[in-house]
């Protein structure tokens, strides 16, 4: 099958490799001339683990290729997949228009009989707005406008599209229903058939209820830290109830990052607001997610007293282990408030060489031990797994003060038996 996918950043990238991996022939569409000439090289606009190399197998094959050319790229395709991760600015609020304006460029050169198949994260009722543009645009030819909420995940994202544990698609007609079962053949045949605006509508759903899950067992447990009661154990206790379950989204630790799950928390309260609805939990759950963030600033507060002219080393600067993005990091915001307190940042990330001129006051270290020398205090802020083969008795042996921040117990198995050590993480009391 011929496949358009258009938006070639994270999202877009791996779809466009994995489904010319699965056999089709694909062709990635970007206005962005300088993405599509380094994808012509095989270089993917960020790290993805295995990405690069999907990529140029893609290439070799000859069943991917890259094309800055509406024309060009949605010639013949059956299916355009519209894949750009959607923008969002520092209050969680979503740049629509950005994904609108440059689906509509493709309009002059749509075909009748082709599918439209959207993944990018906007508020539901965005494929009916955009069916009405086209209508507008091409009145009498016949394109389908379909919804599939996108289920990237960062570090996973090749094996999450490759082996999903489902799909859900909305679409209008049976035809698109058998054109989307035979593009999703090689890697799924479990897909959730349902109404467009349904689809739309799960995406909202399922990041809002995971970032409840987060924001609720992160209450809990910060009461645990103050009654002596382990959130850990807590979580082992909720998991074990059937009614809840093993795999619920319950694991006490920091707070949710980047614009994913808040971007949706906003289209849902938004919708309730234009819909004129009284919603309370949505809006509430980013108030805790917000006041949550500043667990670690509280705990080294309380720690170290006046943070000025004091030492932290922070192992972990990227937005999520497994890719070198900085953007939406809780740890880069960490950092950014301890310089404000007059702190001085020691960090270390294996993902980058060299940090952004805007955080040119973290000295970037080498190695994670560098990182350590002389801090008064060390943060775990991403779960490097490359930080579990630290020895850990050595890294404490160059610290000025043996405290350790590690939010959701990454490290615990190497750093709760040993000695004379203060040791933090969320849900768990320290003893005095």
């Amino acid at each position: 099958m011929k496949v358009c996918v258009l938006g070639l950043w994270h999202l877009g990238t791996v779809t466009a490799a994995c489904l010319a991996a699965g056999g089709h022939q694909v062709s990635g569409l970007d206005f962005d001339q300088a993405v599509v000439a380094n994808l012509k090289n095989g270089q993917p606009p960020l790290f993805e683990p295995g990405l690069e190399e999907l990529v140029k197998q893609g290439l070799e094959s000859g069943r991917l290729d890259f094309s800055s050319s509406a024309a060009e790229a949605v010639r013949e395709a059956q299916v355009i997949w519209v894949t750009y991760d959607t923008p969002v600015d520092d209050d969680d609020n979503a740049d629509v228009e950005y994904v609108v304006e440059r689906v509509a460029r493709l309009f002059p050169h749509l075909e009748a009989g082709q599918a439209v198949l959207i993944s990018s994260q906007l508020p539901v009722g965005t494929s009916k707005q955009l069916e009405a543009l086209f209508a507008g645009a091409r009145p009498g030819v016949a394109v389908s406008f379909s919804y599939s909420p996108e289920n990237l995940r960062l570090g996973k994202a090749i094996s999450v599209f490759s082996q999903p544990d489902r799909v859900v698609i909305g679409v209008r007609a049976e035809e698109s229903r058998k054109r989307f079962a035979e593009l999703l053949a090689p890697f799924t045949t479990h897909i959730e058939w349902m109404s467009v605006e349904s689809a739309e509508m799960t995406k909202h759903a399922l990041n809002a209820f995971l970032a409840t899950s987060v924001t609720f067992i992160n209450e809990i447990a910060a009461i645990c830290e103050q009654v002596g009661a382990d959130a850990k154990e807590v979580e082992r206790g909720l998991k074990s109830e059937s009614r809840i379950g093993p795999k619920a989204y319950l694991g006490p630790g920091g707070a949710f990052a980047g614009g994913t799950l808040a971007r949706d928390i906003a289209f849902l309260t938004q919708l309730g607001q234009q819909n004129n609805l009284p919603i309370h939990l949505v809006p509430a759950v980013r108030a805790s997610n917000d006041s949550h963030k500043n667990w670690p600033r509280r705990r080294l507060a309380q720690l170290l007293g006046d943070l000025h002219g004091k030492t932290v080393a922070v192992w972990g600067l990227t937005y999520k282990a497994g890719t070198d993005t900085l953007r939406r990091s809780s740890a880069v915001e960490l950092c950014q408030w301890l310089l404000a307190q007059g702190a001085q940042v020691q960090a270390h990330d294996p993902a980058l060489t060299s940090l952004p001129e805007a955080l040119s006051a973290i000295r970037l270290c080498a190695s994670p031990l560098e990182a350590a020398q002389g801090a008064h205090a060390l943060v775990i802020a991403t779960e490097w797994p490359d930080y579990r083969a630290v020895a850990m008795p050595e890294a404490l042996k160059v610290m000025r003060s043996t405290i350790i921040l590690d939010a959701n117990r990454f490290l615990a198995a190497a750093l709760e038996p040993l000695p004379n050590i203060t040791y933090l993480a969320v849900g768990k009391a320290v003893k005095a």
